[in-house]
């Protein structure tokens, strides 16, 4: 299946390209530039994220896909994964007082939870996943979803609290449990799916067209006739909080690209650029520490602006400036990634990551 596996790195290495750019953007850029770059890398949002976390979920399904495993086996298998997401969840708190958008720590907050679904028909990762879009809404209508949020900032109180840890953990984090887990889930489910078919990746393609253009089409709609500001809100929410519509167009958005991935990688399996892609995108996690701890710094000193980890309280950079930086730096991860693999056959991070869970 070296097709699949070439189609779901050039997937990752689309994904972290992506989030360099929405990170950089975040720390010394604005959101709320209207100038068309500004607007351009505003594309990005909530996308990359999406893709990320969607392959995570196929990758841990794939580790799983065999047709019958022994008590044994599975055994292991459930281990290997367990101890990876806790890896994932130590890397990431290490990581939160310097990176407050961390993404690991939920990340491997998922991958403990679907340790435990690893050899359920595929059906009920779809159903988990609805599961977690509605438990999110349950949770609106008793939790405030600014509970503990200082939006001037993005500072959250008080997350080292056992109280403050759990809720932003399960409910209102960047990337909490609820509902965030429905595109890991949804990712399990993909990973099941018999990619080798023609068919598969068609309608896996299709289903992402209809979902983005339809709830695109809602959004447009919503701003040329809506005047309700509840329905304004939620269906022109963006990232935070993660309301069903933005949920459905990165999902859709995620659907057309994956399988777009999966028919380069068929086509051009040789192709010397396809290959740097591939060689990249099997080292997003060391790429993800690097970018927000080394490039984050780079950045800073390049424009003489002080990093926090929080929404720049100065005057941003250029939109420009930070598409450009974001182009360098995935350049230079591109160039190293080609060199590393020359020696080692996993990035840094994902070694000690898998010795560690061996």
């Amino acid at each position: 299946m070296q097709q699949r596996i070439i189609g779901f790195d050039l997937a990752r290495a689309y994904a972290i390209f992506g989030m360099f750019i929405v990170n950089f953007n975040f720390c010394f850029g604005s959101f709320l530039d209207n100038t068309a770059m500004g607007r351009f890398l505003n594309l990005f949002v909530g996308n990359s994220t999406a893709i990320f976390i969607i392959l995570a979920g196929m990758g841990v399904s794939l580790m799983s896909n065999r047709t019958a495993y022994s008590p044994i086996e599975k055994k292991k298998l459930k281990s290997i994964i367990l101890k990876r997401s806790w890896f994932l969840v130590a890397l990431g708190l290490l990581l939160y007082s310097w990176w407050p958008g961390d993404i690991l720590h939920f990340y491997g907050a998922y991958m403990h939870i679907a340790a435990f679904f690893l050899f359920v028909p595929k059906k009920y990762y779809l159903w988990l996943g609805i599961v977690a879009i509605v438990g999110f809404h349950i949770l609106l209508q008793i939790i405030p979803i600014d509970t503990s949020w200082n939006f001037d900032t993005f500072q959250y109180a008080d997350f080292w609290t056992p109280q403050g840890f759990l809720r932003n953990t399960i409910y209102n984090g960047w990337n909490s449990i609820f509902p965030w887990l429905c595109y890991f889930m949804l990712g399990m489910f993909l990973g099941r799916l018999d990619w080798q078919k023609k068919s598969t990746k068609k309608n896996v393609f299709l289903i992402g067209l209809l979902l983005f253009t339809v709830f695109e089409a809602i959004r447009f709609f919503t701003n040329q006739y809506v005047t309700d500001e509840y329905w304004i809100h939620y269906i022109m929410s963006e990232y935070f909080p993660a309301y069903i519509p933005f949920i459905m167009i990165t999902i859709g958005f995620a659907l057309i690209v994956i399988p777009l991935c999966m028919i380069i990688g068929e086509k051009l399996p040789s192709n010397k650029i396809i290959t740097a892609f591939v060689k990249t995108g099997q080292m997003t996690l060391s790429f993800y520490v690097l970018h927000i701890t080394i490039g984050m710094l780079i950045f800073s000193k390049l424009t003489g602006q002080l990093y926090t980890g929080y929404l720049t309280q100065q005057a941003p950079s250029s939109p420009l400036y930070i598409f450009s930086f974001a182009c360098v730096f995935y350049l230079i991860c591109v160039l190293f990634a080609i060199a590393w693999s020359k020696k080692f056959s996993h990035g840094p991070l994902e070694t000690i990551m898998r010795k560690i869970s061996s």
